[in-house]
């Protein structure tokens, strides 16, 4: 601080600078890293980035019942919705690992755009 109370100006940018880095490296790093979700006891497998884009989807050829392929289809439908709500979740608690301690760093505030 300058005598008088005053914030050093060039002190808060450097800060602000030194947030928005650390914030986009955690950005870039969510992107980059593979988060897994399941159903049906492991039968479907959905893999998402930490930052949530689906990224693969695993069916076990067990899941499917030839003699009921209509009942096949719903079942394997749910175990796909299940499996990446699974996934996202996992996803969506990396991002508060990662990017929570970040917007404590802005004023303890929620970044507009992110879960928290």
């Amino acid at each position: 601080m300058i005598p008088g109370g005053q914030p050093n100006m060039q002190q808060l940018l450097q800060q602000a600078q030194k947030m928005q880095q650390d914030l986009a490296a955690a950005q870039q790093e969510l992107a980059e890293t593979p988060v897994e979700g399941s159903a049906g006891g492991g039968l479907v497998k959905a893999t998402v980035t930490g930052s949530g884009e689906l990224q693969g989807l695993v069916i076990d050829p067990k899941a499917i019942d030839a003699d009921s392929p209509e009942e096949t289809a719903e079942t394997i439908a749910d175990l796909v919705l299940a499996a990446v709500r699974d996934a996202n979740a996992s996803a969506q608690q990396l991002q508060q690992q990662k990017l929570g301690p970040l917007a404590q760093g802005l004023g303890g505030g929620g970044i507009p755009g992110l879960p928290f």
